[in-house]
């Protein structure tokens, strides 16, 4: 396939008088500022240089021994089968399926929570 246009000639910092650029030097300062701007401003470049710390929004209070976090966490699988069954209900056929597929699922990390929940030695 042969090209409409040529490729354009490299812009000649010294003699092009619209080059953005005033001097060879000038073009460095450029390159750092770009540099340093993505190292400030890019969200991946931030997500990429955390010290993989979790939020502490996110945290379960440190102070809450194993056996209470355990209970709470069955309570809460048992609340989201319960909810989950009632979705299930106002669904049709192929819906009702699924949905009651997920809370089969939570059942059975519930039940791995009780029965961890058996083993915790109370302190």
């Amino acid at each position: 396939m042969i090209k409409p246009t040529p490729n354009p000639p490299e812009p000649n910092l010294e003699t092009d008088p619209t080059s953005p650029y005033a001097s060879p030097d000038s073009k460095k300062f450029h390159n750092a500022a770009e540099r340093a701007l993505d190292h400030y401003l890019s969200p991946a470049a931030r997500i990429m240089s955390s010290c993989n710390e979790p939020e502490a929004m996110y945290l379960a209070n440190p102070k809450y021994n194993t056996e209470s976090l355990l209970a709470n966490a069955s309570e809460n699988l048992g609340s989201v089968t319960e909810m989950l069954s009632n979705f299930a209900a106002t669904l049709d056929h192929s819906h009702r399926k699924t949905a009651l597929g997920i809370a089969q699922v939570v059942m059975v990390a519930e039940l791995a929570v009780n029965q961890a929940l058996d083993h915790v030695e109370l302190t």
